[in-house]
C-alpha cells in the first residue's frame, strides 16, 4: 500500500489530525481512551504500566474494552528501543498478541520490531530529530515519522520544524507527525501546511482531568511559558525540555545544569529523577485544567478557524 493511502486512511479516522504524544508516567488507559474518544490517536508508553509482569497485558485489555474501533480514533503504545529496556521482547510479545494498531518507537530502530508489527497489519511510527535518522527509520522498515522539532516536550531535538519537514519531503511522501511545540489548534494548521499529515501533541495533555500528573505539576503547565522549560540531557542522558520549577525543586539551578554523559542512558525504570516534569513549550494557551474532551474540542475550533484563513489568503494571491 502507497504510503500516501496509509495517511489518508489514518486521517480518516480522526476527528483531529493529531496524535496524544505518549507521556513518560502520565499517560494511562484513562487519557488514552479519552483522546481515542475525542478523535485523536490516543497512546502511552509500555514501561508506564508497572506494578506486576501483566500491567501491560491488563492496561491494553482495559483501553480495548472501552473503544469502538467503528467509531473511536486508534490508539498507538510507545515502546523505548533501547538496549536499557529490558522489556522490551516480553512488552512486543503483549502488543502483538493483542495487535496494537499503532506503534511509536523511540531511541532505536529495529527491523525485528518493525516486523512483528507488520505480521498483523499494524504501523509503525518512529519519532526522529533529524533528516539522516528518518532515512534509518525508514529504511529499517518503519510506516511513519514522528519528527521531533525543537521545542517538544521531554526528548527532543534542536531543529526549527521547517527545515525538518522540508527535508524529509525531498525523498519521503509517507506518514509524518510533527511534534514540537503544538500548542494551539492554530498550531496544528500549521504543522500540516508546512508538510506534515498529523500534529503530535503533549504537554498541554498533562493538564487535563484523566493525566496521571500531580495537581502541582498539572498547575505548573497553567500557569507556565515558554520561558519556564528549561533542555538538558542530565536526567536521562538525552537532551530533552523540562519545566524549570520541578528542576528548582530537586535542588538543583535550572540555568547552570551539568551535562550528562551519553552512554549513562538509562530507561530501564530507575526513578531517581520521576520528580523532574517533561514540559514543551506549547503551554501558553493551557489556562485551565479541563478535560480531554474539552481540550479537543478547543483544538479543532481553532484548527477549523486556522484553515479558514489559509484558504481565504489564497483566494487572494490566487494566480498573481
Amino acid at each position: 500500500m502507497a504510503m500516501k493511502t496509509v495517511a489518508a486512511q489514518l486521517r480518516a479516522k480522526l476527528r483531529l489530525p493529531a496524535f496524544g504524544a505518549p507521556l513518560f508516567i502520565v499517560s494511562n488507559p484513562d487519557l488514552c481512551v479519552a483522546q481515542c474518544k475525542s478523535g485523536v490517536v490516543g497512546s502511552f508508553p509500555a514501561l508506564n504500566a508497572r506494578g506486576s509482569d501483566d500491567a501491560l497485558d491488563k492496561w491494553i485489555t482495559d483501553v480495548k474494552s472501552r473503544l469502538d474501533p467503528e467509531h473511536d480514533a486508534p490508539f498507538a503504545v510507545n515502546q523505548i528501543v533501547h538496549r536499557s529496556n529490558a522489556r522490551l521482547m516480553s512488552d512486543m510479545e503483549v502488543i502483538v498478541k493483542h495487535e496494537v494498531p499503532i506503534v511509536i518507537t523511540s531511541l532505536g530502530a529495529r527491523p525485528e520490531i518493525n516486523e512483528a508489527v507488520h505480521s498483523y497489519g499494524g504501523l509503525v511510527f518512529h519519532d526522529v530529530i533529524d533528516n539522516k535518522f528518518a532515512r534509518k527509520a525508514v529504511e529499517k522498515g518503519a510506516d511513519g515519522l514522528v519528527l521531533v522539532a525543537w521545542g517538544a516536550g521531554g526528548h527532543a531535538g534542536t531543529l526549527s520544524p521547517f527545515p525538518l519537514i522540508s527535508e524529509v519531503r525531498e525523498w519521503w511522501d509517507g506518514p509524518i507527525a510533527l511534534s514540537g511545540a503544538i500548542g494551539s489548534g492554530h498550531g496544528v494548521a500549521a504543522a500540516v501546511a508546512a508538510g506534515a499529515d498529523f500534529a503530535y501533541i503533549g504537554s498541554p495533555f498533562i493538564a487535563t482531568n484523566e493525566a496521571n500528573a500531580s495537581e502541582a505539576y498539572k498547575n505548573a503547565i497553567v500557569e507556565g511559558s515558554a520561558e519556564d522549560i528549561v533542555y538538558s540531557n542530565l536526567f536521562t542522558g538525552v537532551h530533552g525540555n523540562y519545566l524549570k520549577a520541578s528542576v528548582r525543586a530537586a535542588g538543583l539551578d535550572p540555568d547552570a545544569l551539568p551535562e550528562s554523559d551519553p552512554s549513562a542512558m538509562d530507561f530501564s525504570g530507575s526513578k531517581a529523577w520521576k520528580d523532574i516534569w517533561g514540559c514543551g513549550q506549547g503551554i501558553d494557551g493551557v489556562k485551565d485544567v479541563v478535560s480531554t474532551a474539552a481540550l479537543v474540542d478547543r483544538y479543532h475550533e481553532e484548527f477549523e478557524d486556522a484553515c479558514a484563513r489559509v484558504a481565504a489568503y489564497g483566494a487572494v494571491y490566487e494566480g498573481k
